[in-house]
């Protein structure tokens, strides 16, 4: 089989796989599994080249991309997220400019599984916040061998008021329950995605668009894949894991989600998740 980009998703019955010809059952695989993979593009290939095509009128039940994997974020990564970030730290914007122009990134654990959701889940809007913005992010699928074998679309929700009291606060802004989105699936290519991938959020209240924005990869600061050998240095990950690489679009200052607004965050070549805001 030559070698090809594959689309994969995590079902209730297991991974499938689209290649050119159409969607893939592996009922016998576990999702852990493929991120233990040496090479999850070349295995996927060869498992797929024998096995039957699903049948087009099934459609298995998507389920978050995550079953052991940590959520990770890197921040500061484009002009002008590092930009917002001065403005909102009163007495703390020095930290974010040195991290601009440091070698290394800042890195950061966002989420564990549990607090991770897929498309179309609710994610929650913190009670103790009053000015919460989505953070729409490519991620990176990484191996338990530290290699970039996939990208997926994540929403790093933060919570920038809780953030600008004190950056020591970081944990509290952006780790919560239900603060990490990620999906649909994994878009699984050996190659970088080109510069001109655009990404694009929207928030939807009321049937309204209030927040839209777009941005291509040319704008990172950081190249995506130069993130990951720094935060596997002197750190495992037996299960994989994924990366969230920063966000270039930020809303307004007087711009905060509110419940029951959607956020629609769309990635050129992997597609779109959407998450609806609650607060719990």
């Amino acid at each position: 089989m030559a070698e090809q980009d594959l689309f994969l998703l995590r079902t209730g019955h297991g991974p499938v796989v689209r290649g050119g010809d159409g969607w893939t059952a592996l009922p016998d695989w576990e999702w852990d599994a493929l991120f233990r993979l040496d090479d999850v593009l070349g295995t996927l290939e060869s498992i797929i080249e024998d096995r039957p095509l699903l049948d087009p009128t099934e459609r298995p039940r998507v389920i978050t991309p995550v079953q052991s994997q940590e959520i990770w974020a890197a921040g500061v990564t484009w002009l002008r997220s590092r930009t917002a970030r001065m403005e909102e730290s009163v007495g703390g914007s020095d930290f974010y400019d040195r991290v601009y122009d440091a070698d290394r990134p800042e890195l950061f654990l966002k989420a564990t599984p549990h607090r991770c959701v897929g498309d179309g889940e609710p994610m929650t809007l913190r009670t103790d916040a009053s000015w919460i913005v989505p953070e729409p992010e490519l991620t990176l699928a990484v191996s338990a061998g530290g290699r970039v074998f996939g990208y997926t679309v994540g929403n790093d929700l933060s919570c920038r008021d809780l953030e600008a009291e004190n950056p020591l606060y970081l944990p509290r802004a952006k780790t919560f329950d239900a603060c990490a989105a990620v999906g649909p699936g994994i878009l699984v290519r050996r190659d970088p995605l080109p510069d001109t991938t655009l990404i694009r959020c929207s928030v939807r209240r009321d049937d309204t668009v209030v927040f839209s924005g777009d941005i291509p990869l040319s704008r990172m600061k950081r190249r995506p894949e130069d993130l990951v050998p720094w935060l596997t240095r002197h750190n495992r990950f037996p299960a994989g894991c994924f990366l969230m690489t920063g966000t270039g679009i930020v809303p307004p200052d007087d711009f905060s989600l509110v419940a029951g607004d959607v956020v629609e965050i769309t990635i050129d070549g992997i597609g779109t998740l959407r998450n609806p805001m609650e607060t719990t």
